[in-house]
C-alpha cells in the first residue's frame, strides 16, 4: 500500500489553502487537475465536512473531507473505482512565525482490485514525482488566487 508524504512551504495561511482544497465550484480542475468538473459531485456539505465525488481519466473516488481542525484536515476515500481501505489524504499545516505556513501531505493509495493495485505500485515507484508535481501546482494555483507571493527558496 503506496503512502506517500509531501512537504510545501508557502505563504498561504491554512484558512486560505483550506478554502481552496474545499471549494467544490465549477473550474475546480484550475486547482486540482485530478478533479475534473465531469466527475465532480458534492453530495452533502456543511460548514466543516462535505462528502465529494471527484475524479479525472477514468478514475474516480468519493470523499469525505472534514476540516473542522484548522491545522488538520482528513480526505477519507469512502468509495472508488480503485481505491479502497485506508485509502486518502491527510494534510497538517505548521505556521511560522515569520507569516509562512508549511504544508504536509500524506496520500495513501490501498488498491481494491487489480486496476487499484497496478496504479499503486507506479505511485510507489514513478508516481511520486507526479504526485509532487501536482501538489506544488495546486499550492501555487492557490497562491495565485489569493494574490500571495511565493516563499523565497532558502
Amino acid at each position: 500500500m503506496p503512502t506517500i508524504h509531501l512537504r510545501q512551504t508557502t505563504n498561504l495561511t491554512p484558512e486560505q489553502y483550506i478554502a481552496g482544497l474545499t471549494d467544490f465550484g465549477p473550474g475546480r480542475a484550475n486547482l486540482f487537475p485530478n478533479s475534473a468538473d465531469e466527475y465532480l459531485t458534492v453530495h452533502q456539505q456543511s460548514r466543516t465536512e462535505a462528502d465529494v465525488t471527484e475524479g479525472s481519466g477514468g478514475v474516480w473516488e468519493r470523499l469525505h473531507y472534514n476540516w473542522s481542525d484548522p491545522n488538520h484536515v482528513v480526505l477519507t476515500t469512502t468509495d472508488s473505482n480503485i481505491w479502497g481501505g485506508r485509502s486518502g489524504h491527510e494534510y497538517t499545516f505548521t505556521r511560522h512565525v515569520d507569516g509562512t505556513t508549511d504544508i504536509d501531505v500524506e496520500v495513501v493509495r490501498e488498491g481494491k482490485n487489480l486496476k487499484g493495485r497496478l496504479l499503486g505500485f507506479v505511485l510507489r515507484t514513478l508516481g511520486r514525482s507526479v504526485l509532487e508535481k501536482a501538489f506544488v501546482n495546486s499550492v501555487r494555483a492557490i497562491e495565485a488566487r489569493n494574490g500571495v507571493a511565493q516563499p523565497l527558496a532558502a
